[in-house]
């Protein structure tokens, strides 16, 4: 049975502070002045070490390792040799898969069962999780306002669309409610609410450091080989992906529609690969094209 980690209690990779440590006093989190000795950073020849030994005693390799993190075994091999530190994001995953603490991750060696740690203690703790941290700022006020906006006016267009459709379709005949077009609306207008509202703006640092082609957001997963994510190219895929999300559901389909209207037999023969070839091919290509532009 694990120990209780009183570190991942009280801290989460969001460098959130609950109940439980806002005891300790304001001045353990103060920076150190220069005279004091800087027992707070991570030791990266222990943390390797530790890491290694218990990736051998789990089994893993370092690529099956990898995988369960979506990254290279590059990065876990410079890990291990003590190069560099994972990214603080991984510190909870990464002790669920090798069953260690994030207390342990951190001072590089096991804890035992009934110890307890004391204020000075916990205070080197928060200290190494506050310099491992390189925390990114999230969205602004200004900008959260910016994207529900958006997406509001997307859904409300692609709403006025349908019903005008279904006016006009009721009144004249003329077939332009398309089951097809309108699952593709609805489908990417889910995109377009993932991308505008949950999305994250920045990537966590080891994909600066690892070249990563894969993106995984728990439903979400992008994988595009030939391409790698990092925060330089990251936010003009993420700009890309909002504009063609919004452009797919409210801007094509009236395409779609005049096309149906003047050409139905057409539409009739082509809808499927007409449909493919926006929604597919009108993302992707753009979204590669941007990513190889900015990768540098």
């Amino acid at each position: 049975m694990r120990p209780v980690d009183p570190l991942s209690v009280a801290y989460s990779p969001c460098l959130g502070y609950d109940n439980h440590i806002k005891t300790i006093p304001y001045r353990f989190l103060k920076s150190k002045s220069p005279e004091e000795p800087d027992m707070h950073e991570i030791n990266k020849s222990q943390f390797g070490q530790f890491l290694s030994a218990r990736r051998k005693e789990k089994g893993y390799t370092q690529k099956e390792l990898a995988q369960k993190l979506f990254l290279s075994d590059k990065a876990v091999s410079k890990w291990e040799r003590g190069i560099s530190l994972p990214d603080i994001s991984l510190l909870i995953p990464l002790s669920d898969i090798l069953d260690v603490t994030v207390t342990e991750l951190l001072e590089g060696k096991r804890m035992e069962t009934d110890s307890s740690l004391n204020t000075e203690q916990v205070e080197n703790l928060v200290k190494k999780a506050l310099a491992f941290s390189e925390k990114k700022p999230e969205k602004s006020p200004q900008q959260k306002r910016k994207h529900w906006l958006l997406f509001t006016g997307c859904c409300l267009l692609v709403l006025l669309e349908s019903l005008a459709c279904y006016f006009i379709q009721k009144h004249t005949g003329i077939r332009l409610f398309s089951e097809s077009v309108l699952t593709m609306q609805l489908l990417e207008l889910f995109f377009a609410g993932y991308f505008f509202l949950a999305a994250k703006e920045h990537l966590p640092a080891y994909f600066d450091e690892n070249k990563i082609s894969a993106y995984n957001d728990g439903f979400f997963e992008m994988n595009m080989p030939g391409i790698y994510f990092n925060n330089k190219n990251w936010p003009h895929i993420l700009r890309t992906c909002r504009i063609w999300s919004v452009a797919n559901a409210a801007v094509f389909p009236l395409f779609f529609f005049g096309l149906q209207w003047l050409f139905p037999a057409f539409w009739n023969a082509a809808e499927l690969f007409l449909m493919l070839a926006v929604t597919l091919g009108g993302t992707f290509l753009p979204v590669y094209h941007v990513a190889k532009k900015y990768a540098e």
